[in-house]
């Protein structure tokens, strides 16, 4: 089995997230956590399957769609067997 990647979740996509958990629990607290664990889960698969993204508009970046609304960026450091988690975005957003 390969060595997994470690998660590196940089401040930008810490406060998205809860910047997320924070808007749905305006309606309900618990979906807000149920959500906000979900996002986190599914960036874990990429500490197994780095590439399992697609590949990011921006050069160096992946994209992975935890949610038909949101995609996370982050970018795999090979030499450090660190993926980075970068930002989350709601699809309705203006990408860079």
């Amino acid at each position: 089995m390969p060595t997994p990647y470690r998660i590196e979740w940089r401040p930008l996509a810490r406060d998205d997230l809860l910047s997320i958990v924070r808007y749905i629990g305006k309606d309900s607290v618990e979906r807000a956590k149920r959500f906000g664990g979900e996002i986190k889960a599914k960036t874990e698969n990429l500490a197994l399957h780095p590439a399992m993204g697609r590949l990011g508009r921006l050069p160096g970046t992946r994209e992975l769609v935890v949610h038909p609304n949101y995609i996370v960026f982050y970018r795999v450091l090979e030499d450090a067997k660190t993926v980075q988690i970068l930002c989350i975005k709601h699809v309705a957003r203006q990408f860079p």
